[in-house]
């Protein structure tokens, strides 16, 4: 059987853990940033954890996860 390509666009995306979470980054970081308050702003440079219903679904678009 041929070998699974990895989808690049969910690869650019996610990065996973050393305990095999998924890693994302937060939406509505891209512009309108003005009348958000810095406080928000600031929480949405952190990273998220992608939910378990949907990590199944990404792992299949990464073969090395």
């Amino acid at each position: 059987m041929p070998k699974m390509k990895t989808h690049k666009g969910a690869a650019k995306r996610f990065k996973a853990t050393a305990s095999g979470k998924l890693k994302r980054s937060k939406a509505f970081r891209r512009h309108i940033l003005t009348k958000k308050s810095a406080k928000t702003k600031m929480n949405l440079r952190k990273a998220g954890i992608v939910s378990a219903g949907d990590a199944r679904r990404i792992a299949t678009l990464l073969p090395y996860i």
